[in-house]
């Protein structure tokens, strides 16, 4: 790990909680004994492994100071990484699109986050990838920063309750618009995220699982972590990444298992009519792999329940993650 001058402020003192302190778990879903559900979890950053107390970064980071950075979560299951190509592809069309230089190459990069993997003795979970525009000064200038910093971390991750997988889910749609790409284009994975913490924010606030984010001419884009979909008379329909929808990896891998199972497909512009009135719904995202949506704004969508061409997507989309991939070990 890199260090400044000051390297008391890349080594702050750790305070142990009181006896009374409330510690919440980091991932959702399930309570874990520790932030990422490891036990003796290690952290890759910058070439060296730490345990999960001794991970640290600088607080003159400007990914922690101005969320300056960019990340890509990525699934491995079964001894495999999915996708893990279309991942770092994107990864690095994030960091050109901010003028951020990856310190290390794709092949590096794959290596160092397989190790992190092993490091961690798993077969099946979740990897956050992040790089930071590294430790600068206050000012908001990022040639102050000299040196990009790498994070990997792995984790055992539940997003949503497997009850919702088989019921469905619930959606309302959220005040909040999602970013107009002339100030911050959505297809940047970035590490500013406040857009989505906000919209996440009203979703609990209206005691629903997630929430749906419009554009400002009022059609879909997305919710706050999730590409969402709807299928009217068979066929398929998404958001166009010009309506603000991330150009999602399992978004790519839902519409390879409807034209495999022989379903039409289309991107295009869609409302929230269009959502209440469509036959099946359903969301993806790599932490929520493909989850359906039975419930918008108090409508019931369909007749209440995941639709047959969701659940056989779903199922084809299980195969796929435990058969391909990139090997972990050996």
């Amino acid at each position: 790990m890199k260090t400044t001058d000051a390297a008391v402020l890349d080594e702050p003192k750790i305070h142990e909680p009181t006896a009374d302190a409330v510690v919440e778990p980091a991932i959702e879903g399930r309570p874990r004994p520790t932030a990422v559900g490891i036990k003796d979890a290690k952290v890759y950053i910058d070439g060296k492994f730490y345990s999960e107390a001794d991970a640290k970064v600088s607080v003159f980071d400007h990914g922690l100071l101005y969320g300056d950075g960019i990340f890509e979560g990525i699934r491995f299951y079964n001894g495999r990484v999915f996708r893990l190509g279309e991942h770092l592809d994107r990864l690095w069309d994030s960091a050109r699109s901010i003028a951020l230089e990856i310190p290390m190459t794709k092949d590096a990069m794959t290596e160092a986050l397989l190790e992190t993997i092993r490091q961690n003795h798993m077969r099946d979970g979740y990897v956050r990838l992040v790089v930071t525009r590294g430790i600068g000064n206050l000012g908001l200038n990022p040639t102050q920063c000299k040196w990009p910093s790498v994070i990997i971390i792995v984790a055992a991750i539940t997003l949503y309750h497997d009850n919702l997988y088989r019921k469905g889910l619930t959606i309302v749609t959220c005040a909040t618009r999602r970013c107009n790409p002339g100030a911050l284009n959505p297809a940047v994975k970035s590490l500013n995220y406040l857009n989505n913490v906000m919209a996440r924010l009203e979703a609990n606030l209206a005691d629903a699982d997630e929430a749906l984010m419009l554009n400002d001419q009022g059609n879909v884009a997305e919710c706050t972590a999730d590409n969402v979909f709807v299928i009217k008379r068979g066929q398929i329909v998404t958001p166009p990444v010009t309506a603000g929808a991330l150009r999602g990896i399992t978004r790519s891998v839902a519409f390879e298992i409807a034209e495999e199972l022989g379903f039409k497909t289309l991107k295009a512009d869609i409302t929230r009519h269009d959502i209440y009135a469509a036959d099946e719904c359903f969301l993806t995202g790599t932490a929520a792999e493909i989850i359906p949506v039975v419930k918008a704004d108090g409508r019931m969508i369909g007749n209440g329940k995941p639709g047959p061409i969701t659940t056989r997507i779903i199922a084809r989309f299980r195969e796929m993650t435990r058969d391909t991939g990139t090997p972990i070990y050996g």
